[in-house]
């Protein structure tokens, strides 16, 4: 795996950043293509539904495994 990258956003009126290794980024930007929406948006569409307890990378992470899951189950 590589490093890790971090970006910053705003999220509620509140910069945040995230540091995530580049290949989760590069499946969170195919997923907000996907949706046709930005990458803020999606982020914050994340952040909304995550449980409180859970950090928000881990929550970006799993949005990036679910989404290659669900993939692989249709495409099989």
């Amino acid at each position: 795996m590589s490093d890790l990258v971090k970006r910053s956003l705003s999220l509620s009126g509140h910069r945040t950043s995230v540091a995530l290794e580049p290949e989760f980024w590069t499946v969170l930007d195919m997923i907000a293509m996907t949706r046709q929406q930005s990458f803020a948006s999606l982020v914050a569409s994340l952040d909304a539904t995550r449980p409180p307890e859970r950090p928000l990378a881990s929550a970006l992470r799993v949005a990036a495994l679910l989404h290659l899951q669900k993939r692989l189950e249709t495409s099989g």
